[in-house]
């Protein structure tokens, strides 16, 4: 055992702790993580509203030493949830070690990273008016980008991205708290059909995007460019045109080949983005009309029309 490892305490810990370890590691963990600003505060508060044992800004060295003491004690704490992030200065150093161990130690640890897009997170630190926890001399928009990069690691190996960029704290809180109390025992996929305008920006947290820019576009109709793709006169342009119908057809048939196999490898979440220029129209109808057909497989799905306000940038 060599002195100061991480990795050799923790399995002498987890050794001397014995029966009471085996039954933390029935206990759901939750890391909480992502950028400044992304809505953390948000979601820890929402969870322990719901029944969660909370702990902000937990360091993450003491991560392993928390559980054995709950272990210890028998703890009648069955959900845990714990914002880590860059405030705490070992973080970023230490979390892939400490996390991986406990997960090779049986532990149910799930790691949920929040962010949002620059434009959102300017706006939210101007509200505020708080310092950026990695300023340190930087401009706000330099600690924004900065902050990103050092956690770009982190969030290729999270279990779940949620971007609340479009999202309010209302909406944030109902979604995270369904994100936690889904059913462990559901083996399929929850899907999400998107529809979305170029012009705003792809939603970082597509999983498959498909651009029907080259449908022709109600924009240019004068009785239908002030409608958008729910109404039934915009969908009748709209599928009037065999390249719609061929489109929907094969594409539909695609995404029934590929869902079985994205459950088969352990996807939990499927973002299915459709975009348009202005995400109106084209994009709307057609996101209508995937999330209709794919509600006969059986799964959990929503949808969601990010754009279809054009007073929204």
């Amino acid at each position: 055992m060599k002195p100061g490892c991480i990795s050799c305490t923790l399995r002498l810990r987890l050794i001397i702790s014995g029966s009471g370890c085996e039954i933390m590691k029935d206990l759901k963990i939750l890391i909480i993580t992502g950028l400044s600003g992304s809505g953390k505060s948000s979601a820890i508060n929402a969870l322990e509203d719901t029944g969660f044992f909370c702990v902000d800004n937990m360091p993450v060295v003491l991560l392993p030493k928390f559980l054995e003491l709950r272990s210890g004690s028998i703890s009648e704490v069955q959900k845990l949830a714990l914002v880590m992030d860059v405030r705490e200065k070992e973080f970023l150093e230490k979390y892939r070690e400490i996390f991986d161990l406990l997960r090779n130690e049986g532990y149910h640890l799930e790691i949920l990273f929040l962010e949002a897009s620059e434009e959102v997170l300017l706006k939210r630190f101007s509200q505020t008016r708080r310092h950026h926890p990695v300023s340190r001399g930087k401009t706000l928009p330099e600690s924004i980008r900065y902050e990103r990069k050092q956690l770009a690691l982190l969030r290729e190996i999270a279990d779940r991205i949620i971007d609340t960029s479009q999202h309010t704290v209302h909406e944030l809180r109902d979604l995270v708290v369904k994100h936690a109390y889904r059913d462990a025992r559901a083996e399929r996929i929850q899907i999400t059909v998107l529809s979305f305008g170029f012009k705003y920006g792809p939603p970082l947290e597509a999983d498959l995007l498909i651009d029907v820019r080259f449908i022709p576009n109600p924009y240019f109709v004068s009785e239908l460019k002030n409608l958008d793709g729910r109404n039934e006169q915009v969908q009748e342009f709209l599928k009037k045109w065999p390249e719609t119908r061929a489109f929907l057809d094969q594409y539909l048939s695609l995404l029934v080949y590929l869902i079985p196999l994205y459950e088969k490898e352990g996807k939990s979440y499927l973002t299915i983005a459709v975009g348009c220029t202005g995400g109106r129209h084209r994009s709307v109808t057609i996101a209508e009309e995937i999330f209709t057909r794919l509600r006969g497989l059986n799964r959990t799905i929503s949808l969601t029309h990010r754009d279809i306000d054009p007073n929204v940038a």
